[in-house]
């Protein structure tokens, strides 16, 4: 059974140590803090030059909900082309209708703009009214992977969601089961035990590193009070080399 590593990373420094570890493919965001923001052409760019992975663009406007305005598509749709024209491989995208549905033309028009690259459904079917409808439909529109916590805020919780969307995969011959939120080695051993049909999983493998500044003024935050701006969150090789191994 073929598997899948993917690894979510936000800055050049985490895709080495992505590759490091024995990534299959990266995803390739800005602002991983707040869930992952569309990435920076020239951060797609520098990562191209030192690492052959296959890099997917996740692709999201801003933080929050994912009830986008035309307005937004528009960008996104703009963000995709530069981002396609600088070799990404392929993209991450998702909206949803004001109900909790697939926002399907929105979906068309962003996939029009993916000009045929593979593209994954993301985490928005995890506060979608219907999983398995969304991942139905995403199937319907030709979508080779889905990302997904089974609708909860880990996958460990959201494992019976996965058991039926794997189930779903099998019946229809639909897009992968991506599993993600809080995969690690001992998380992907649990859920290949509980649901032997998982063969692709989605981790960032955090660790913190310390910053270099030795002077540092306190109580100035530069975002949310209280957010720690004296360290960095960067992949850790030797995280996503323990999922490697026990993925196999």
């Amino acid at each position: 059974m073929k598997t899948t590593l993917e690894v979510c990373v936000d800055s050049l420094a985490s895709a080495r140590a992505a590759a490091e570890g024995g990534a299959d493919r990266l995803e390739l965001c800005s602002a991983l803090a707040v869930g992952g923001l569309s990435p920076y052409v020239e951060l797609l760019k520098q990562i191209k030059q030192v690492c052959d992975l296959p890099v997917r663009c996740l692709m999201r406007p801003r933080a929050g909900d994912f009830l986008y305005s035309p307005e937004e598509i528009e960008l996104l749709c703009a963000q995709i082309q530069t981002l396609g024209e600088a070799s990404a491989d392929g993209f991450v995208i998702g909206a949803l209708t004001p109900e909790g549905t697939l926002d399907l033309p929105a979906m068309q028009q962003l996939l029009a703009a993916c000009g045929g690259r593979p593209v994954t459904l993301h985490r928005c079917i995890d506060v979608a009214k219907d999983p398995q409808e969304v991942y139905r439909e995403a199937a319907g529109l030709g979508l080779d992977t889905v990302l997904t916590s089974g609708a909860a805020a880990s996958c460990l919780e959201g494992a019976d969601t996965l058991a039926c969307l794997l189930a779903l995969r099998d019946e229809i011959g639909g897009p992968e089961v991506l599993i993600g939120a809080g995969v690690n080695a001992k998380v992907i051993e649990q859920l290949r035990t509980r649901l032997p049909g998982a063969r692709a999983f989605h981790m960032s493998g955090k660790m913190l590193v310390e910053s270099g500044m030795k002077f540092r003024r306190e109580g100035v935050p530069m975002g949310l009070p209280g957010l720690d701006e004296w360290h960095i969150q960067q992949t850790d090789a030797a995280a996503v080399r323990a999922a490697r191994t026990v993925l196999g």
